[in-house]
C-alpha cells in the first residue's frame, strides 16, 4: 500500500508540474507578437501536453488501486468524495488545456494573456483543497 501511495504522489507531482507550466506557455504565447516565438511556444505546449497526459492517467490508476485496497474505508469517507470531485475537475481542466493547445497550434487562439494568467491559477486552488482533504481527512 505504501508503494502505491508513494508512486501515486510522484505521478501527481509530475502531472501538476505540467498543469502549472502549460498555462504559463499560453500566457507567453498570447503576450507575444513575434511569429517565430509563437510557433516555438505552440510546439512546446503540444509536446508538454503529450508528455504530462500519461502522468495524469497513471496518477488516477494508482489512486484507484489504492481505493480498491480498502474500498469500504475510502468510499465511506466524505473527504474522499470531495477529493475525487476535485480530481474530476482537474481532469476537466487538463482537457480544457488540451483544447487550448489545439487552438494555439491551429492558430485559432482567441484568448488574451490576462485570461491565461487567471486560468493559470486554477490548479493551485485544487492542489490546496485536495492536499488538505487527503491529509486532514475532515469528514
Amino acid at each position: 500500500m505504501l508503494w502505491l501511495k508513494a508512486f501515486h504522489i510522484i505521478f501527481v507531482v509530475c502531472w501538476f508540474a505540467g498543469l502549472f507550466y502549460l498555462p504559463r506557455i499560453f500566457v507567453y504565447y498570447a503576450a507575444t507578437e513575434q511569429a517565430a516565438v509563437r510557433e516555438q511556444l505552440a510546439v512546446m505546449a503540444r509536446r508538454l501536453y503529450r508528455f504530462v497526459t500519461p502522468f495524469m492517467i497513471i496518477a488516477i490508476a494508482l489512486g484507484l488501486a489504492m481505493i480498491l485496497q480498502n474500498p469500504d474505508y475510502y468510499l465511506g469517507a466524505g473527504w474522499m468524495w470531495l477529493k475525487l470531485a476535485g480530481v474530476v475537475c482537474l481532469v476537466a481542466y487538463h482537457f480544457v488545456c488540451g483544447h487550448y493547445v489545439r487552438a494555439i497550434n491551429a492558430r485559432r487562439n482567441e484568448r488574451d494573456h490576462v485570461f491565461y494568467r487567471f486560468f493559470n491559477e486554477v490548479p493551485v486552488l485544487f492542489l490546496f483543497a485536495i492536499v488538505l482533504l487527503a491529509v486532514l481527512k475532515p469528514f
